[in-house]
């Protein structure tokens, strides 16, 4: 039986039509006599009836859901009253008149619906049914649309699409490499790219100057909600242009893809922080900015507090942040806020509640009443709100980003925005590099290949910690969506910044020598950015987590359920690869 039409698509217009479609059987029901199918296919879903004298009333009869059938009938109009207004196809139906069953089905493990309740583990086990779940199938055709318009963009703009290896070699000074053995040099390995960070590079040196590739990348780190083990980034690298130009430019792509994608008018130009004013404001360098709630520092009003918590933090070089909410919370609620803080190393929370008799807090009898009076001035406070503080010595690394996840809570809780509002900004002067503890040496706070503001170079040496990276990352609805920076494109300042994070000279041409010699080949200025492209298709769809929009993912702790990857290989490949088994 030929396909004539799609099974979504059929409309009033199509009455009297014969048509065939093909599709899988979302839902069969006998009434009086009557079959009714829903019958499915990737364009949509529509009701065909089969009645007593119909020449495929008994294949009709015997089919159950899943089956995968071929139908011919007539189109026509739902009677009154029966027009089913959450169905695109909702005002006809199709009179069967022949079925054919391409193929039988069993029971399925979970209803094939948009709005079954089921253990994610048991819809990745069986990914292929899941897959067939409306929704599922737009989250994919979305991502392939959201594709399309980069690359219509991009291309538009002279730039090329360039395939990277996906064998290369292991560097340091970032996440943890997959590794691949090397069956013909035993003993070595390859490593699956983190990301084309060298490889776009070197394609500035040769000479491109406009490059792009939807990049496959693999990182072997733990994994959240919004990160898998291999995922994919849009990947942009320009030449000779200035900061202002190229984020203008991507801006114009962000902001053609969510008027096409959501109706959105995004503005012109996209808003941009500091990263430290970031941090201050809203307590991350990922700031939802749906909402207006800002920390403010009440420090200096803490510090000749006579309650000690607050004093000691600022006596150790920290201080004392606040958060306002327009809220009533119970005791009980005030204990529960404490847990969002504590995972991110602060002591506690406490809190004042401003009632138009004055406040009601547990520390309030720590405070003169000039102090209170001063703290609620502070806060612009209002009978009604509750103050939430916390302090600690190391403002941030603890303080600032526990009131930074607190503010993310309370804008879910309290309903302080609406889901279909998106408010991008640039996060911009973000430290080259960071301390790391473990280590006891500087390292990238990005990667090591990011150039530093020209005039910070000369304190690389002296004052690391002071030196701010030519980088700028894109924040959307508190989802970092993209990062990127200027380049280092001279071997001098290279080696400064290698020297900087403790790799030394001999090290450096050991594991950087190819790059380093492309750099001294005539490298040109260039810059470049990386979408998250799974995280942009899930801020686009409205999904809390990536692997809703990833076809086959992984489960977070790295597992393909459906095919059960990782496992155990023949001892006969360990040995062809002179690896011996454990």
């Amino acid at each position: 039986m030929e396909r004539t039409h799609k099974c979504g698509q059929l409309r009033p217009e199509h009455i009297g039509q014969q048509v065939a479609l093909c599709g899988w059987v979302a839902r069969r029901r006998d009434l009086g006599g009557m079959i009714f199918l829903d019958l499915r296919d990737r364009w949509g879903t529509v009701q065909v009836v089969f009645y007593p004298d119909s020449p495929g009333y008994a294949a009709a009869d015997a089919v159950r859901s899943e089956y995968v059938v071929a139908v011919r009938g007539t189109v026509k109009a739902r009677e009154e009253g029966n027009v089913n207004p959450r169905l695109a196809t909702g005002a006809v139906e199709v009179a069967g008149a022949e079925m054919e069953v391409l193929n039988t089905a069993t029971l399925p493990p979970f209803y094939i619906t948009d709005d079954v309740r089921v253990d994610e583990n048991l819809r990745l086990r069986y990914r292929y049914l899941d897959l067939r779940r409306p929704v599922m199938q737009a989250n994919l055709m979305l991502r392939s649309r959201v594709a399309a318009i980069i690359r219509n963009f991009l291309l538009e703009r002279e730039f090329i699409e360039v395939e990277t290896p996906i064998l290369t070699r292991s560097t340091p000074e970032g996440a943890r490499d997959f590794l691949v053995p090397s069956r013909l040099s035993p003993g070595q390995f390859y490593a699956l790219p983190q990301s084309p960070q060298l490889l776009k590079q070197l394609l500035m040196v040769a000479g491109l100057e406009r490059y792009f590739q939807l990049a496959r990348c693999f990182r072997d780190e733990d994994l959240r909600s919004d990160r898998q083990p291999e995922f994919t980034q849009v990947d942009i690298e320009v030449s000779f242009m200035g900061a202002g130009e190229f984020l203008a430019m991507m801006e114009d792509m962000v902001r053609r893809i969510f008027a096409e994608v959501k109706g959105a008018a995004l503005p012109k130009p996209f808003p941009r922080l500091s990263w430290k004013a970031a941090m201050e404001k809203y307590g991350t360098d990922k700031p939802d900015l749906r909402f207006a709630m800002e920390i403010t520092d009440i420090s200096s009003l803490a510090a000749g507090s006579q309650f000690k918590v607050f004093a000691d933090a600022v006596a150790a070089g920290g201080s004392v942040q606040g958060l306002r909410a327009t809220a009533a919370f119970s005791r009980k609620e005030l204990d529960q806020l404490a847990q969002v803080v504590a995972p991110h190393g602060a002591k506690g929370l406490a809190w004042m509640a401003v009632e138009e008799e004055g406040v009601r807090s547990p520390i309030a009898k720590f405070f003169a009443p000039e102090q209170i009076d001063a703290i609620v001035q502070a806060f612009a406070a209002r009978p009604g709100d509750v103050l939430l503080f916390v302090a600690d010595a190391d403002t941030f690394g603890v303080a600032l980003p526990a009131l930074g996840a607190l503010r993310e809570h309370l804008g879910r809780r309290l309903g302080l925005y609406s889901e279909d509002q998106f408010c991008p900004c640039w996060v911009v002067d973000f430290p080259l590099l960071e301390f790391d503890q473990e280590e006891g040496r500087y390292v990238a706070a990005h990667h090591p290949f990011t150039a530093p503001v020209p005039e910070d170079v000369e304190r690389l040496a002296a004052d690391p910690a002071s030196v701010r990276a030519q980088a700028y990352d894109l924040v959307i609805n508190g989802w970092e969506v993209a990062g990127g920076s200027a380049r280092i494109h001279t071997g001098e300042v290279q080696q400064a910044v290698f020297q900087a994070i403790g790799i030394d000279a001999e090290t450096a041409r050991s594991q950087f020598g190819f790059f380093l010699e492309a750099l001294a080949a005539g490298a040109p200025p260039h810059r470049g950015i990386a979408f998250g492209f799974d995280r942009l298709v899930a801020l686009l769809a409205g999904e809390s987590s990536i692997r809703n929009v990833i076809a086959f993912p992984k489960t977070t702790s790295g597992a393909d359920l459906m095919t059960a990857a990782p496992s155990l290989v023949d001892p006969a490949q360990l040995k062809e690869l002179k690896i011996r088994p454990e």
